[in-house]
């Protein structure tokens, strides 16, 4: 780097996804220094091994940046741009606010209208305004495609007047593009809620946004209109940006000059490499909540208070929620019925339907039957008690389990049936099911207590006791505690998950409060794939309400959608032969695999959440002998049913070019895919709820790892997963939890089964 460039000023990206990495590749190939901090620990993986790579048309381009996760991030924080999704935008600040510096900033570069909560948290002088409108998409790990040209407006909040430096990061940020500075962001922003609201509603159906907008005119007008309705009572100056004019599309706008727009609109919009928007990307590809909801939430709250109609708003957010774990259900019969409600009088929807749609688009918690008052009561009881709870952690972890070694398995379950016994009292039933190949499988079952919920059934409490961890480590790398830290094998994945079980049902107890029929169930080969359990999780699990996996949570989110895991083989049989005497009279094994494995790349689809890798190649026996056998190992990873059966299928179909050799596949899914279901959906929001009585923001996440709740989710039964223990380095020397992390989660646990105790 030359000294112009190390003079120039860094800045901190919190949130590397499409926002976030376009910007963080721009100002980085600029020469500023650039650290990106995401959650996402395969982009920050591949960011670190090959740079920030962004995509245009068939060319890729790669800059070096600092990739962290929130968890390895060591340091003070001064510019810090934020590009999180709107619902993330408090657990964001949680962990911004301690780092940032007395004279440092946050840029809220999101969609909606974050910069009031940022203001509130960190302070209106360490709060900057922004508007963003870049058409981008992370395609793979590590890897942005660039959508075309965008919009990007820097401001003060509140309106203020432009500033030295705002002026400082307009000036940086035209290394992406056209960037200006505005005192009016906020008109900006109104402006993009009505725009944006558009491409919200394409994601109801499965086609081309242009298109549908194109074929939906009544509907989008009518959308747009009823949020502009509700920024001209406020007195807002709309603001016209890309090719999106907002005055054409307010109420009584002329409609000659409407359809003007609309044509600008959709021909711009049809030069975007990027067809559909990143809501529908949610849906379709990523299986996670949208951020739409949070979007609007201001909307509906300032039209509630002026009086004003959000039929279509309403219409829109709801279907979306609808459309949360059940993409397949996406029609643009969704978008016909919009453009009749637009062109309908507003009381030709009842009463009732309209609170329909205000209930499932805004969300209002169900009443949970527990208040702040008995949440803090139980967050400070186990604060209390955070050294007991360390204790047993370290007790826990001096016992060595790992899943390969079954007298180390069978000492350790031995040593948990007696600390359960000192910690919850004797079981109403007690089984073991012993496992020949594998560590055996404690079941043990817990009545209700001061329940009034209806469903008696038990609440499954599903954990492992094994480790990936061989017999010795103990010896080389002990249960350490520094500070808030804890590290050792297994703390992170997953005996902190199951401590921090027992205590929530401890302070449950020495509270009065009430908790459901709960079954405890551990087995000891979840590490190498619960083959030996699977059949007793799942049997469980039918009997059972719902479960609670008490797995390790990514980066403090819990886990409500996990990839299928696949493991096979292809087997290449070919012809041994000289390979210098008699070069064609043999049929290679070893060409034929490599043909094969040419095949099998080309089923990954990064964009459908698949993964395949041929991870070991093995085959032949000498150099100068042509191959008779080759043996290549396929780990494959798939986020929907859907795409399980199109691998399995290409899978089962794979024939040899070379007709002299047979090639045969092996194996098959180790684990069903895990995918975001109502029944999962309501949990989460229920942990949520929880979450907030304890002061907390609970986000959620979709991941590549599969854990047994994979198995009880396949059947039927909703999962709440990913409950357990707060830190990083499953499977690897960093591994680690904290105290205040399980001081928290188990507080957590606890409220979740208090309250469904009560539901």
């Amino acid at each position: 780097m030359n000294d112009t460039q190390s003079e120039r000023p860094g800045y901190t990206v919190v949130g590397a996804g499409a926002i976030g990495g376009t910007l963080a590749f721009a100002l980085a190939r600029a020469g500023h220094p650039v650290t990106v901090v995401d959650t996402d620990h395969a982009h920050v993986a591949a960011i670190r091994t090959r740079g920030l790579v962004v995509a245009r048309g068939g060319t890729r381009e790669s800059v070096p940046v600092t990739a962290t996760t929130p968890d390895e991030f060591d340091g003070t924080l001064t510019r810090v741009l934020l590009a999180v999704k709107a619902q993330a935008t408090g657990a964001a600040l949680d962990w911004i606010a301690p780092r940032l510096a007395p004279d440092g900033y946050v840029v809220s570069l999101q969609n909606g209208f974050n910069e009031p909560l940022i203001a509130q948290r960190l302070g209106a002088a360490r709060t900057v305004a922004a508007f963003v409108n870049i058409f981008a998409d992370v395609i793979e790990p590590g890897v942005v495609l660039d959508g075309g040209a965008g919009a990007l407006v820097i401001g003060e909040p509140d309106g203020g007047p432009v500033s030295p430096r705002v002026r400082e990061l307009v000036a940086h940020l035209r290394s992406w593009g056209p960037a200006v500075a505005s005192d009016n962001v906020e008109g900006y922003l109104w402006a993009k809620a009505g725009f944006g609201a558009m491409l919200a509603a394409t994601a109801l159906a499965d086609a081309p946004m242009a298109d549908l907008i194109d074929r939906h005119r009544p509907a989008m007008a009518a959308l747009t209109g009823e949020i502009f309705a509700v920024s001209d009572r406020l007195g807002v100056t709309l603001e016209a940006f890309d090719a999106f004019e907002p005055h054409a599309f307010r109420h009584g706008a002329d409609p000659a000059v409407r359809n003007a727009a609309f044509d600008r609109l959709t021909a711009w919009l049809r030069t975007q490499t990027k067809d559909r928007s990143g809501i529908w990307r949610d849906l379709a590809v990523r299986h996670r909540p949208v951020e739409a909801p949070t979007h609007y939430t201001d909307v509906f709250r300032h039209a509630a208070r002026e009086g004003l109609p959000t039929t279509l708003l309403h219409t829109v957010v709801s279907g979306l929620r609808r459309l949360e774990g059940a993409a397949h259900d996406m029609s643009e019969s969704r978008l016909d019925e919009l453009d009749r409600l637009a062109q309908a009088p507003a009381h030709d929807m009842s009463e009732s339907q309209l609170d329909e749609l205000d209930r499932l688009a805004q969300a209002p918690a169900p009443s949970l039957p527990l208040g702040p008052d008995q949440a803090e009561a139980v967050r400070q009881w186990l604060d209390a008690h955070r050294e007991d709870m360390v204790a047993d952690l370290a007790a826990y972890t001096s016992q060595g389990s790992a899943s390969d070694d079954p007298r180390a398995l069978d000492s350790c379950l031995g040593w948990l049936r007696g600390w359960l016994d000192r910690r919850l009292g004797a079981p109403d039933t007690e089984e073991t099911l012993v496992r020949e190949e594998a560590g055996d499988i404690l079941v043990r079952r817990y009545s209700a207590r001061d329940t009034t919920t209806r469903d008696g059934r038990p609440v499954l409490l599903l954990g492992h006791y094994d480790t990936v961890w061989p017999t010795g480590t103990l010896d080389t790398w002990p249960f350490r505690r520094d500070g808030d830290r804890i590290s050792g094998p297994g703390v992170f994945d997953m005996k902190a998950g199951l401590v921090q079980a027992v205590w929530a049902l401890r302070a449950l107890d020495a509270l009065g409060l009430p908790r459901p029929a709960c079954t405890l169930m551990l087995n000891g080969d979840e590490e190498t794939g619960s083959l030996a359990s699977r059949d007793a999780i799942v049997a469980e699990a039918r009997d059972s309400r719902l479960a609670m996996v008490f797995e390790a949570a990514a980066d403090g989110a819990i886990k409500t959608a996990r990839k299928g895991v696949g493991l096979f083989t292809v087997t290449v049989t070919g012809t041994e032969a000289h390979a210098g005497l008699d070069p064609t009279a043999g049929a290679s094994a070893v060409d034929e695999l490599a043909h094969q494995i040419l095949r099998l790349a080309d089923l990954r689809a990064p964009d459908a959440g698949t993964s395949l890798n041929v991870g070991v190649v093995e085959g032949g026996t000498r150099s100068n002998v042509t191959a008779g056998r080759a043996v290549g190992h396929i780990d494959v990873r798939v986020a929907t049913a859907a795409e399980q059966r199109r691998v399995e299928d290409a899978l089962a179909a794979l024939r040899p070019v070379d007709p002299r050799t047979r090639v045969e596949v092996t194996g098959g899914w180790n684990r069903p895919v895990f995918e975001r279901t109502e029944g999962v959906a309501a949990l989460a929001g229920l942990a949520r709820r929880c979450a907030a009585l304890l002061g907390h923001d609970l986000p959620e996440a979709s991941v590549g790892g599969a854990s047994d709740g994979n198995f009880v989710v396949a059947q039927g039964t909703p999962v709440l997963d990913g409950i357990g223990a707060v830190g990083s380095g499953a499977h690897a020397r960093s591994e680690h939890t904290s105290v205040s992390g399980m001081v928290i989660r188990a507080a957590l646990a606890a409220t979740v089964l208090a309250a469904l105790a009560g539901e």
